[in-house]
């Protein structure tokens, strides 16, 4: 183990078998999305879409007309994991791929009518998961600020 991942000596130490698996909070997190995307799978149906497509299509809502390359930054995706993604997106006729006419390497992401009038439908989606979730908004922005916190910490460290 790097030593700068070392525990500090003046860490609190861990309450119970540090070794439990409910004391692991990569398990707590695992556990959790694995119920967060159950209850993402019926908001999800009546839209006809997957949670990654949905991640997609969010990054879509928020600014139309981006490159791959920004999608998978975005989404924390390799190409080759979002490419089948954006395949069966533009089948439905939800987003549109099309070579930058300044660089061909790239491909731009673009929505379609279909895709933008989709956003309507999922207008609900945030509010229908606060109330399964069952916590306080206040608590549901303080839940997001630390789990962001974390994550940028452990990129760091990874």
């Amino acid at each position: 183990m790097p030593s700068n991942l070392l525990p500090a000596k003046s860490a609190a130490a861990p309450q119970g078998d540090s070794l439990a698996l409910d004391e692991q909070l990569c398990f707590a997190l695992y556990s959790t999305m694995l119920s967060l995307n159950k209850v993402y799978r019926g908001l999800l149906r009546d839209l006809d879409l997957t949670y990654l497509q949905y991640l997609v299509m969010l990054v879509l809502w928020e600014q139309d007309g981006v490159n791959v390359s920004e999608i998978c930054a975005r989404l924390a995706l390799e190409t080759t994991t979002l490419t089948p993604l954006l395949k069966r997106l533009e089948a439905r006729g939800l987003i549109q791929r099309v070579r930058s006419a300044t660089d061909e390497r790239q491909v731009i992401v673009s929505l379609t009518s279909e895709g933008r009038a989709l956003r309507a439908k999922a207008k609900a989606l945030p509010s229908c998961l606060a109330e399964a979730m069952e916590l306080p908004p206040k608590d549901i922005v303080k839940l997001r600020t630390q789990l962001k916190t974390l994550r940028s910490n452990l990129d760091r460290n990874a």
